[in-house]
């Protein structure tokens, strides 16, 4: 029985478990919204609100340890494994040039998210149910911010 079990798990191991809810982190806060199942977005709408809770606090009128550690907090668990800058093809002689990494979710969340819900005491993300996946049947929802359509 499960009585009492905070979270679902998917049938996964636990490390491909994380790795699927990292993943959708990543994915909402780079795009705004994604489409998945109910039971997924249901269980990445909590961190998902709980990192949009953790950068408003270290926002550009924090501290700077405060708003270092923000990003620490934030980073432990969204990008730990994806590096912010990146080396591409065309600098000087053909060589490698350096630029941030399209992928990296912290500058986007930092500067672009959380300033949107200064005003907001929680509640940022919505859950709209769009149908029904065609090969299983599974219930599919969109998973998006609150103002993603006035951004």
């Amino acid at each position: 029985m499960r009585h009492r079990k905070a979270h679902r798990k998917f049938s996964l191991p636990s490390d491909q478990r994380r790795a699927l809810l990292r993943g959708l982190t990543r994915n909402m806060l780079l795009y705004d919204r994604i489409v998945t199942t109910e039971t997924r977005a249901k269980e990445v709408r909590p961190i998902v609100e709980k990192l949009v809770s953790i950068a408003r606090r270290g926002g550009p009128d924090a501290p700077v340890p405060m708003r270092l550690h923000t990003r620490r907090l934030v980073r432990r668990y969204v990008d730990s494994n994806v590096d912010e800058f990146t080396r591409v093809p065309g600098g000087p002689k053909g060589g490698a040039k350096i630029a941030r990494n399209p992928h990296y979710a912290v500058p986007r969340l930092f500067e672009v998210i959380a300033p949107r819900y200064v005003n907001r005491n929680g509640g940022y993300t919505r859950i709209l149910k769009v149908g029904h996946r065609r090969g299983d049947g599974a219930p599919m929802v969109l998973l998006e911010f609150v103002d993603a359509d006035e951004a």
